[in-house]
């Protein structure tokens, strides 16, 4: 054994104990183990911060980019309705939904565009239904992983493996030919998860998952007593609102009576147009007796609401929404006088009631006081802009309300188009999948479904730098010989035991090498020392190949030699050593699989 190979082979395990220690943030771990490989002569400069500059973290970090769009436009929250309308109450439908939808797009456009596009569904799904996330995470990310062998493009490791066995002239490996191990797979997989996930799984919450705000606007409408004396007035042909803005409507002529909002005519939705047209409605709290006066003085029609319409319905959609603010100690706002229905200069944003220690305030209007609550209603733009005044303590974060309760907004069609495109680039492999990433992350700003600072901003960074930080180990592992001579001893205990062991053996190997460097530089390493057994072993080498490319996929036992498994370690809220215990019989099952199927379907 060189220096090198043992001075690797003590930095990989040195930096997996501090993994499993869980007391140093693991990026400043993977930092610090490439820093030593340097400054013991392992690794070179340029292979020291070649990580940071690799495809495959350029390719994660945009594909976080397209997931914050694609939650940005609600896409996430309408495809986490819709799977929890057609699953029910049930969690184990449930979770075997989440991992179906994730195997079949991780067989279409590779297994890290599928938790990119997965990842919004289930962190939706953890947050309606009280599930830890941790009970979700891994199952999404070993889903994504073994239904990357449905099809040739689902994994990296997939066209190596066909490529060099072209190459070699040992035979072809067909674009679905690896569904024939995939569906055996991935059906054990989730039976697996289904059955154990309760044992195996930690139950772990997230400071990254945001709580449940899904019915955000009727807590409030029930803690404002929005419905109580609500009225429903249509505005007639003969009335004076028709034509002018909503801000215009004004009742500091009638006592009693507070304007909550403008309807369009269908009562469902507010009016975003510059002015009020006849059939809007006019939500109004207050007196009966001054909405009679009300409503004869503006040609109003008393009307109940419609069926499908609500108070808490009305008041939040595509293009406006609600915020509840409190006015702080040593505000400017302390003093100014308000009323329901002020609204800003601009008319972007309205005031629908006041609370003082929890009670309405009913004398208008108010001489504002610390410790004021203000429940405001404005399209999601004056939301963002008038609540960063730091003036005002915002109770729960527009955006993020928005996030949760919106689906499908207003960037869901450019939002959904640029889903597409990316799965049709990566489907097609038109360019190589991280430029077809990138692209599609610009997309994204330049059509504006999410806006740059907030790209910067919802980026979990620390998943791209650990995966740039664990690319020097992996390098170390290759240009040291650690990982040949590891592949070297294995093969030689087990060459005399023939085939079916040495597949087992080639299998296990690669695993194991797995779970320290990437899936692709395991199947780099070990594809030719599979295909150099199979010939001293005087046997077909189509079957040693494939075992390589089973193994080396089989990353289940630790969270860093993957970007899916990675992507997830963060919102799943994981330690080091969460992963090995549902992982260990999810790669007994691949070990099964591959020792079973392989040689029925490639002979020796």
């Amino acid at each position: 054994m060189t220096p090198h190979i043992a001075i690797t082979l003590a930095v990989i395990l040195t930096a997996m104990g501090f993994f499993i220690w869980n007391r140093v943030p693991a990026a400043v771990v993977a930092i610090g183990a490439s820093l030593v490989l340097f400054f013991t002569g392992v690794i070179s400069v340029q292979e020291t911060l070649s990580g940071f500059g690799d495809p495959v973290v350029i390719l994660i970090v945009a594909l976080l980019a397209i997931a914050v769009g694609l939650e940005n436009a609600g896409v996430g929250v309408w495809a986490g309705q819709l799977l929890l309308q057609r699953t029910g109450t049930n969690p184990t439908v449930r979770l075997v939904a989440i991992m179906l939808a994730a195997a079949i797009f991780s067989g279409l456009i590779g297994m890290n565009g599928a938790v990119a596009a997965m990842l919004p569904i289930a962190v939706l799904v953890a947050v309606r239904t009280d599930t830890a996330p941790s009970r979700l995470m891994i199952p999404l990310a070993f889903a994504c992983l073994t239904g990357a062998k449905l099809t040739l493009l689902g994994s990296p490791v997939n066209v190596i493996a066909a490529t060099q066995a072209d190459e070699a002239g040992v035979g072809h490996i067909g674009f679905f030919e690896w569904a024939l191990l995939g569906i055996p797979l991935l059906a054990g997989t989730i039976a697996i998860t289904a059955l154990l996930g309760k044992r195996l799984l930690p139950e772990r919450h997230s400071a990254s998952i945001p709580a449940d705000l899904s019915r955000h606007a009727v807590t409030l409408v029930e803690q404002y007593k929005l419905d109580d004396g609500l009225h429903w007035l249509r505005v007639r042909d003969t009335s004076p609102l028709v034509g002018r803005p909503p801000a215009d409507v004004d009742l500091a002529a009638y006592p009693g009576l507070a304007l909550v909002t403008v309807l369009q005519s269908d009562g469902a939705s507010p009016v975003t147009r510059g002015s009020i047209a006849i059939d809007d409605q006019v939500l109004v709290r207050g007196d009966e007796g001054e909405i009679g006066r009300l409503a004869g003085a503006l040609h109003l029609g008393l009307r109940p609401p419609t069926e499908t319409a609500s108070v808490a319905g009305s008041l939040v959609g595509r293009d406006v929404g609600l915020a509840e603010v409190v006015i702080p100690q040593r505000s400017a706002m302390i003093g100014r006088s308000v009323f329901p229905g002020m609204t800003t200069d601009d008319g972007g944003m309205q005031i629908l009631a006041v609370q003082r220690g929890g009670d309405d305030v009913r004398d208008v209007p108010v001489d504002l006081q610390a410790g004021d609550h203000l429940l405001l209603q404005g399209s999601w733009t004056a939301l963002d802009t008038h609540l960063a005044d730091p003036q005002l303590l915002v109770v729960d974060s527009p955006d993020v309300v928005k996030r949760q309760t919106v689906a499908l907004g207003r960037g869901a069609p450019a939002a959904i188009g640029i889903l597409v495109l990316l799965v049709v680039l990566l489907a097609f492999d038109l360019v190589p999948p991280a430029i077809a990433a990138v692209l599609c992350a610009a997309l994204m700003v330049v059509f504006r479904v999410v806006k740059l600072p907030d790209l910067f901003h919802r980026i979990d960074w620390n998943t791209p730098i650990l995966i740039g930080a664990m690319i020097p180990p992996a390098i170390a592992m290759m240009t040291s010989g650690a990982a040949a001579l590891i592949g070297d001893y294995v093969v030689t205990a087990l060459g005399a035991a023939g085939p079916y062991a040495v597949l087992a053996g080639l299998f296990l190997v690669s695993a194991l090498i797995s779970q320290f460097i990437s899936n692709t530089s395991a199947a780099l390493v070990m594809i030719p020392i599979g295909l150099a057994t199979a010939y001293e072993l005087g046997v077909s080498a189509l079957p040693m190949m494939l075992a390589v490319a089973m193994g080396a996929s089989a990353s289940f036992l630790t969270p860093f030699a993957n970007g899916v498994s990675l992507m997830v370690y963060g919102p799943g809220g994981y330690r080091f050593g969460d992963f090995w215990r549902l992982g260990l019989v999810v790669l007994a099952w691949t070990l099964i699989v591959s020792v079973v199927v392989i040689p029925l379907v490639w002979h020796f």
